[in-house]
């Protein structure tokens, strides 16, 4: 007999922080993308809600969040790859600008170095990352000079 397929999500889902400005920011996002892409919104929405809330000078700088590099892991693929997370009009692909409303975007924010998470591809594909370096927009531009 075959076992029910797991759910979407996995039950032991890493710590996320955000900054209480933060905050204010990614849920009027989420309001605005209610309409055009509802379950994108809620998993926002659930990730917010689980998200401890700091000030922003207590947001440590090894968590994800707008305008930080991020450099993460695929086991699928075992590749790294390094974006940029921007709001959804600074958006850039080909620069690697990630929008925060996009799939890999809501699975990114508030996360620490050295977390692993579960991420659902647009086509329903699952992933599993780690987080491995987090820093400031052209952090190591400046550090190699």
């Amino acid at each position: 007999m075959s076992t029910p397929s797991k759910p979407r999500r996995s039950p032991r889902k890493p710590k996320i922080v955000l900054s209480n400005t933060r905050l204010a920011e990614l849920e009027a996002l989420s309001e605005g993308m209610m309409r055009r892409n509802p379950e994108l919104a809620e998993q926002l929405v659930e990730e917010l809600g689980r998200a401890r809330i700091v000030t922003p000078q207590r947001l440590r700088a090894d968590v994800v969040d707008l305008g930080r590099e991020v450099t993460y892991h695929d086991e699928a693929t075992d590749k790294d790859h390094t974006v940029t997370l921007v709001l959804p009009q600074d958006a850039d692909i080909s620069n690697g600008l990630i929008s925060v409303m996009t799939p890999i975007g809501v699975a990114l924010i508030g996360l620490a170095e050295g977390a692993v998470f579960h991420w659902e591809t647009r086509d329903r594909q699952r992933r599993e990352l780690k987080i491995l370096k987090v820093a400031p927009l052209g952090q190591e531009t400046l550090q190699s000079a």
